[in-house]
């Protein structure tokens, strides 16, 4: 929806990709559709959840068996950002790399988007 021709909305790394593409396998499920919900102390949150069904309202892009949906509303925020998923000593997890942020919190668990985005919500 918000897209430019050629260019998908967002991008996977190859281990975001493997490790959703597993993911769904073991589920059984069509994908991770990802979203933006208010909450956090910067004032928006990531939201991430395996779907059995795509919405057909949902932006999909697909990379090496991995499924990618973004939500109807999330999709400006969203747009040209990076998944990459990295393993650490302490913790593994997905991680986003957004040009629309402007802010994080400590935490790295809320983050607040550029303010011209907000307001076309």
């Amino acid at each position: 929806m918000f897209g430019i021709p050629g260019k998908q909305a967002v991008s996977m790394t190859d281990k975001a990709a493997a490790q959703i593409a597993k993911l769904m396998a073991k589920d059984n499920t069509q994908g991770l559709r990802i979203g933006v919900k208010k909450g956090g102390c910067a004032g928006m949150e990531y939201t991430m959840e395996y779907v059995t069904e795509v919405d057909p309202m949902d932006e999909v892009v697909e990379q090496d068996g991995a499924r990618v949906m973004i939500a109807p509303m999330a999709q400006m925020f969203l747009f040209g950002t990076e998944i990459d998923y990295e393993v650490s000593l302490l913790e593994a997890g997905f991680k986003f790399r957004n040009p629309n942020v402007t802010e994080a919190c400590g935490c790295g668990e809320s983050i607040k988007f550029d303010d011209t985005l907000s307001a076309n919500t």
